[in-house]
């Protein structure tokens, strides 16, 4: 039991700007660290849907209510995952061979591409709230997306090979039990399935939307995978983050979208 609450409190003080009590990193306290990274995004789904229901009530204008909404995922994970995508993008607008690539991972300066990328990625976020609170009839789906986001990144940790022998995601699946963490992250992934199949079974069509919402999280995780092992030779931290990150982003496309069409 104790190693289960060490690997929640390093999970939310490694993933989160939730202010926890701290415990050393070591094999015994990290072991079960990553299979409790879903719940971060559990807590973002649930403050976003208290501020979806604070803007209703009080009639707020969508823009408002768009750019809060963007904001918070960034508030409550401390922006550690925009920071991989930040990079990834960086790495990939790069052309360079694998070496050169993994070489724009590591270097803590910023280069043109990243901050570009990041902010088109956070215009598409308002551009999705502000339609979703538009029309509201698939809200669950972004909501439960930022757990399914952080269920498949803590997944590609723990399942794929490292590109690298250092850096955060080495660390975490050195130290991590992978095959039980492993089955962990899917088994919560078929749970948040199964749980936003409940949440939206009474509105029409609404199930299908999550079907194929479902199908196309797992065809980006595949085609992740694929980038990372063919151009990186393997996960890193920062593409860890880029997977939740466009995870994030098309579980709220699929909500806005949805919407229109339902």
């Amino acid at each position: 039991m104790k190693s289960v609450i060490s690997g929640l409190l390093v999970a939310f003080s490694m993933y989160s700007a939730i202010p926890v009590p701290q415990v050393n990193w070591e094999k015994q306290t990290m072991r079960w660290a990553l299979g409790f990274l879903p719940l971060i995004g559990v807590l973002i789904g649930a403050i976003e849907w208290f501020w979806f229901a604070f803007c209703v009530h009080f009639g707020a204008v969508g823009v408002f209510y768009a750019v809060i909404a963007a904001l918070i995922p960034l508030a409550v994970s401390g922006g550690i995952h925009l920071d991989g995508l930040c990079d990834t993008c960086d790495a990939l607008c790069s052309f360079g061979d694998r070496e050169k690539r993994l070489a724009i991972l590591k270097d803590p300066h910023v280069g043109a591409f990243g901050p570009l990328w990041l902010m088109a990625f956070l215009l598409a976020e308002v551009g999705c709230f502000a339609q979703i609170y538009d029309r509201p009839v698939l809200l669950p789906l972004a909501c439960t997306g930022f757990a399914f986001a952080r269920a498949m990144g803590g997944r590609k940790v723990v399942a794929s090979p490292c590109a690298k022998d250092s850096g955060l995601a080495h660390i975490f699946a050195e130290n991590s039990d992978k095959r039980a963490v492993s089955r962990m992250l899917v088994a919560e992934f078929v749970l948040f399935a199964v749980l936003l199949g409940l949440w939206i079974y009474r509105v029409p069509h609404a199930l299908a939307a999550a079907k194929v919402l479902v199908i196309v999280l797992v065809a980006w995780y595949a085609v992740h995978e694929h980038i990372s092992r063919r151009v990186f030779g393997g996960v890193t931290g920062d593409l860890a983050g880029f997977c939740i990150s466009l995870s994030e982003l098309i579980t709220l496309a699929a909500a806005a979208i949805g919407g229109l069409i339902l």
